[in-house]
């Protein structure tokens, strides 16, 4: 194949055979190699492709840019605890001050005082709230997360997730996705 395709470059947008991305944030994107794969093992069928080709002394192909799988995955109904997941719930930003940066995550109830590591005690803090509040409750802070911590569904995450589109987006994918532009994230 033609070594002059970068690994990096040419990402395929992968869509479930319902036609929508298997995940928004982070966009469910596949290298060209895995999608050339899938295409060969039949398990996918190329929707839109780029200008772009690949090959061989026998052989040439486009590179798919939007693929769609052959056989409907269920999407996880419950999301994974991961810090990028709690930051994706709280849209990125400080749940004490609104600050976008340096985040980490505090517990409610700090684990000093039995609080645990769950959806419902864990929310997205600047290093300086966290800081700040430390090992105290949000009373003797007099700090209070800006909305109730919980635990999301997937549905929301996407919903959050569309807020954050990244920032390139092939033309080819745009019918697929849905991205709300009015919204500043």
């Amino acid at each position: 194949m033609n070594a002059h395709v970068s690994a990096n470059a040419w990402p395929a947008l992968v869509l479930n055979a319902d036609f929508r991305p298997l995940s928004y944030y982070p966009l469910s994107l596949w290298s060209w190699q895995d999608a050339i794969k899938a295409v060969f093992l039949d398990r996918v069928n190329i929707v839109a492709h780029y200008e772009k080709a690949v090959r061989s002394p026998s052989f040439e192909m486009q590179l798919p840019s939007v693929v769609s799988l052959k056989n409907f995955v269920k999407p996880s109904t419950h999301p994974a605890f991961t810090r990028f997941n709690v930051f994706l719930r709280d849209k990125f930003s400080c749940q004490y001050c609104g600050s976008r940066d340096d985040l980490t995550f505090d517990h409610i109830l700090p684990r000093s005082r039995g609080g645990h590591t769950t959806w419902i005690n864990v929310v997205a803090a600047c290093s300086g709230c966290n800081l700040r509040k430390g090992s105290m409750t949000p009373a003797e802070a007099g700090m209070y997360p800006s909305q109730t911590p919980f635990q999301p569904s997937v549905q929301h995450l996407h919903r959050n997730g569309r807020l954050f589109p990244p920032n390139y987006l092939h033309d080819s994918w745009l019918d697929y996705l849905y991205w709300d532009t009015e919204l500043e994230p």
